[in-house]
């Protein structure tokens, strides 16, 4: 099954960096507020830049000057499961530390286009597959 991490990243603002593996590279949302298992919550997941697998491992500093510059550390990990991905949804079931269950991403339609809502899926057909 494909890694997922979810990397709290301490940068100008705390935020939560989401990043599933899909075709050989980390797909990433940063996602202002830690995720919530409360499937009523919906947490903004602004996607970014792809990123080489081997950062699903990086905790650390970044330094002053790059590019996301601050502290990184792992909140969770494991793997997942592509339950279903279109333009508008990708569906997934975390197996990890903290998160397990299904959940899904949710693309949103207000500009630029790459704002996403995070959210826990109660559905137990998602449980199921």
């Amino acid at each position: 099954m494909p890694k997922f991490v979810i990397q709290k990243h301490y940068a100008r603002q705390l935020h939560y960096d989401l990043r599933l593996e899909m075709d050989s590279v980390l797909k990433s949302w940063a996602v202002p507020k830690e995720p919530s298992t409360d499937s009523t919550v919906k947490r903004l997941a602004i996607q970014v830049e792809d990123h080489e697998l081997d950062y699903a491992d990086f905790e650390g500093q970044i330094e002053e000057g790059q590019y996301g510059a601050g502290t990184v550390e792992i909140w969770d990990r494991g793997n997942y499961k592509l339950i279903e991905q279109n333009e508008n949804m990708i569906r997934f079931h975390l197996y990890g530390k903290k998160l397990r269950g299904p959940w899904k991403l949710v693309h949103t339609r207000y500009p630029p286009g790459n704002q996403w809502l995070l959210i826990a899926s109660s559905n137990t057909n998602e449980q199921s597959r």
